[in-house]
């Protein structure tokens, strides 16, 4: 009896060492296996695990072809452990741990949310020429994001989290209002990140109030006053040739 005690412990406790290994390289490693997406959610959803859903994280599982589906049920399973305001072991709000923009999901957690590439053009270019009536001024920057509309859909009220750089003051950001076209969004800034220096960078700039929830984290909500459409925050230094915006497309 004695010798089959040790074959009985692996039967009986490999699949709770296993399940403890669950991590993004272990979702990786599944996802190249071939395992189908209901089967690594099951495991996820299963099993113990420990999972990076910084921005980087996330991005990282994206190009090693874990699809969106597995990558939503990882975000989920991480915070569903601890309520959303709780404070990280980092004494930042549960779910913020890298520089970015965060917004608060379904479930009241903190989710990254993606940045966009912005091609920007200064000056009165023809970039606006679909909008041209609101006539645009020297010190303005145009922006143009690829598609119609953000990848991300939310309802209103929407909460942003900003963790900004060292630094940099919440204020340097620019809350835009963008406008659709049938394969772009465009949009005013000013340039340098200052606010209404001009009439062009004033017409799509939206003037918010943010609240720290802890050092350089700051939340921001978008309330149904503003109106439907496509938003997005634009961080400072982004007037070169090229830059990021976070963008979505907000619902009543």
């Amino acid at each position: 009896m004695r010798r089959f005690l040790p074959v009985l412990f692996v039967l009986v406790f490999c699949p709770i060492l296993v399940a403890q290994q669950m991590n993004n390289d272990a979702v990786i490693k599944m996802a190249k296996a071939g395992l189908s997406d209901d089967v690594i959610v099951a495991t996820i959803g299963s099993s113990p695990g420990s999972y990076s859903t910084t921005a980087d994280g996330l991005i990282a599982l994206k190009q090693a072809g874990v699809s969106d589906k597995v990558i939503a049920a990882i975000v989920a399973k991480n915070t569903s452990t601890a309520p959303a305001t709780a404070p990280a072991a980092n004494g930042l709000p549960k779910g913020i741990a890298d520089v970015g923009v965060y917004y608060k999901d379904k479930s009241g957690a903190w989710t990254p949310l993606m940045p966009e590439m912005v091609d920007f053009k200064s000056g009165g270019g023809g970039l606006f020429k679909t909008i041209a009536s609101a006539g645009v001024l020297k010190g303005d920057v145009n922006g143009n994001v690829q598609g119609a509309h953000a990848k991300l859909t939310l309802n209103f009220p929407v909460d942003l989290a900003v963790y900004v750089p060292e630094g940099t003051a919440i204020t340097e950001y620019q809350l835009l209002r963008m406008h659709s076209n049938s394969d772009t969004r465009q949009f005013l800034a000013a340039t340098g990140g200052v606010l209404h220096t001009t009439n062009g960078a004033k017409r799509d700039s939206v003037e918010f109030q943010s609240e720290e929830l802890s050092p350089r984290v700051f939340q921001i909500t978008l309330k149904e006053a503003l109106g439907a459409g496509e938003y997005g925050l634009l961080p400072p230094g982004s007037n070169g040739n090229s830059g990021k915006i976070y963008a979505a497309s907000i619902i009543q």
